[in-house]
């Protein structure tokens, strides 16, 4: 509990004690209306000056005016009956206060709750200056510096170790509780901790660019990105709390004239106490409240399970999913390629290697890595020149003064170069020396081990289709999502053929549906922005797909779609049950107020209750462990 709710707690036990004694003390009139006048004020002085700044500010329909108006009311009531009875006056606004300190830890608490899950940030960085160990803010070090990671530290910046060995601690970031090993060359990400050996690092990246930095700065922004939901709800109370003004207005007002009109006595006091009710039921603090708290937990705990959205509106259309298209390479499989074979080759297949190593030496892609491997010794790169990226065909080059092509057989028929077709299921790589075709290269990825059981899961979760495109031959494509059991698959395209495919997708779709799609590389940053639901794999992924994209699954795990749509589903349920329980406890008691059946007393008890059980509903989103 911080210092304004212990404060508040204070004010709240000064003011029942005082209610209690004055409710005993035998003092009638004006006196007894200036004693109360103390407990009042001790508890509601705060939202007596928050009602008169909206006043003023011409901003008059809010829970504070409208507790205000109730309040002041019954004390006029009780001064104009004489009964001299301020308990229900002072109780009305002490109860309000307690819904509201419960409402504050509450928020706090699932604050807390997702800063304790979030809790990454290092807070230096160990620089070695003349053989001595200094700690560094962060921000300070640059881009090439190498820094040490002690034992039990967060790896404060991105980077690769260049000395040590260790076990990792990734579940701040990625949900999983299993260590992971790192070695000498291997990439390490910020956010995690140390766990075994001391590292040596050089960084690859600035802090405020590096991982940590980017998940923290998603999900500080998160609430900034409202849903329909909230957006609905904000609406709502901007036109619902002045409607059951004028409401509580015409049921103090219409009534005793109708009553005055017809001979009848007006009982003008009855009916104002009964619209002063009116306006205590009417506070919609429980939807104002436990609407956004529901996101914010629903996006809390989602990142804990390593999943960060970012923001509500995304939550919201994650669970309205319906069709799930996936990219193939780095997504579903794991884009470690392999050489496997060299078919149709006249000369030596170690120098057809040499020169398919170097017509790719300019590359990054996964495929012209693994040719740089399977070749396995030094590039001298003055010895290639006039190298040329063929989109969606291959490479061309020339090597030692000789022309060299590497690519599909679209690239050998636009060359006029006679190939020969691979019936082995793989990455072909064609390869023409000199104009003459030389062989092939058969290259090969493997499939996620994760991968069959993340389609599997994600149509338990209500997936109806499932799609996967590639720039692959199409057998390879076939002979993949034939083992994965995905519904469609088109392969050979192009970057700008799969924005065209997803559109197509999008155009065949319900009103109501919405298709995401799910990629890791550069070239996906189009797609993903064209879907309705972009997911990312943020581990591996690039920059510009994880910026372009709406969800980033921080461990590449494609399993992880199928809990994002099931906490995304979890979290509109209990939005929705908030919702309709809160509007329909409010119908009901508005009804029974309007009748003379509900007092001041049960009014605001049934507003505290429900606004507590709206709150409690919405800290559900937070657990997600066993979705």
């Amino acid at each position: 509990m911080n210092r304004k709710q212990k404060k508040m707690l204070a004010r709240i036990l000064i003011a029942a004690v005082l209610l209690i004694v004055l409710h005993f003390l035998p003092v009638t009139g004006l006196v007894r209306f200036a004693l109360y006048l103390i407990p009042y004020l001790v508890i509601g002085y705060d939202i007596l000056i928050k009602a008169g700044k909206g006043i003023k500010n011409r901003q008059v329909f809010d829970e504070s005016f409208l507790m205000s108006i109730a309040t002041i009311g019954a004390f006029a009531i009780a001064i104009y009956k004489k009964t001299w009875d301020f308990d229900e006056a002072v109780a009305v606004m002490l109860f309000y206060q307690i819904g509201e300190l419960f409402q504050s830890y509450a928020v706090g608490k699932s604050r807390r709750n997702i800063s304790e899950l979030m809790d990454i940030r290092p807070d230096y960085a160990n620089v070695e200056v003349d053989g001595v160990l200094e700690q560094v803010d962060p921000d300070e070090v640059e881009v090439g510096s190498v820094i040490v990671v002690q034992p039990g530290e967060k790896v404060p910046i991105d980077g690769v170790i260049l000395e040590g060995t260790s076990s990792l601690n990734t579940s701040a970031l990625t949900g999983e509780s299993l260590p992971r090993e790192a070695k000498p060359g291997d990439e390490i990400t910020s956010g995690c901790i140390n766990m075994t050996g001391v590292l040596k690092v050089q960084t690859s990246r600035e802090f405020g660019e590096s991982t940590v930095s980017r998940i923290l700065d998603l999900v500080e922004n998160a609430s900034s990105r409202k849903s329909k939901s909230e957006d609905f709800i904000s609406k709502f109370a901007r036109v619902y709390t002045p409607i059951v003004v004028y409401c509580a207005l015409a049921l103090a007002v219409i009534p005793p004239l109708f009553l005055l009109i017809t001979g009848q006595p007006p009982a003008w006091a009855d009916w104002i106490y009964r619209a002063l009710t009116f306006l205590v039921i009417s506070c919609p603090c429980a939807l104002v409240i436990s609407i956004p708290l529901s996101f914010f937990a629903g996006i809390g705990g989602a990142s804990n399970a390593g999943v960060l959205v970012k923001g509500s509106n995304y939550l919201e259309t994650l669970s309205q999913v319906t069709t799930v298209v996936f990219d193939k390479t780095g997504t579903l499989t794991r884009g470690v390629f392999e050489v496997n074979a060299v078919h149709h080759s006249e000369m030596d297949q170690v120098k057809l290697l040499e020169y398919a190593a170097y017509v790719e030496s300019a590359s990054s892609h996964p495929i012209a890595k693994s040719i740089i491997a399977a070749y396995g010794r030094p590039l001298d790169r003055s010895r290639v020149t006039d190298i040329e990226e063929i989109g969606g065909h291959g490479i061309t080059a020339v090597v030692d003064g000789v022309p060299v092509a590497a690519g599909n057989d679209k690239l050998m028929a636009q060359l006029g170069v006679q190939h020969i077709d691979c019936h082995h299921v793989g990455t072909i790589v064609h390869m023409a020396v000199n104009g003459e075709y030389a062989g092939h290269i058969v290259i090969s990825d493997t499939v996620k081990e994760t991968a069959k059981e993340a389609i599997a899961g994600i149509r338990r979760a209500g997936v109806k289709k499932t799609v996967m495109l590639t720039g692959d031959a199409g057998l390879v494509a076939r002979a993949v999502a034939e083992e994965l059991g995905i519904d469609e698959v088109y392969s050979e395209l192009l970057p700008a053929d799969k924005v065209q495919e997803v559109e197509r997708l999008l155009s065949i779709k319900g009103e109501k549906e919405k298709l995401a799609f799910v990629g890791d590389g550069i070239n996906d940053a189009p797609v993903l922005s064209r879907a309705d639901m972009g997911i990312a794999m943020g581990a591996l992924g690039s920059d510009a797909a994880i910026e372009a994209a709406d969800v980033v699954l921080m461990d590449d795990d494609p399993a992880k779609i199928a809990k994002a749509i099931r906490i995304s589903r979890k979290c509109i349920s209990i939005v929705y049950e908030n919702i309709w329980f809160a509007i329909g406890i409010k119908i009901i008691c508005l009804l029974l107020g309007a009748v003379g059946i509900a007092s001041m007393w049960l009014a605001i008890l049934a507003d505290v209750g429900v606004m507590v059980l709206a709150i409690l509903n919405a800290i559900r989103a937070l657990f997600v462990k066993n979705l």
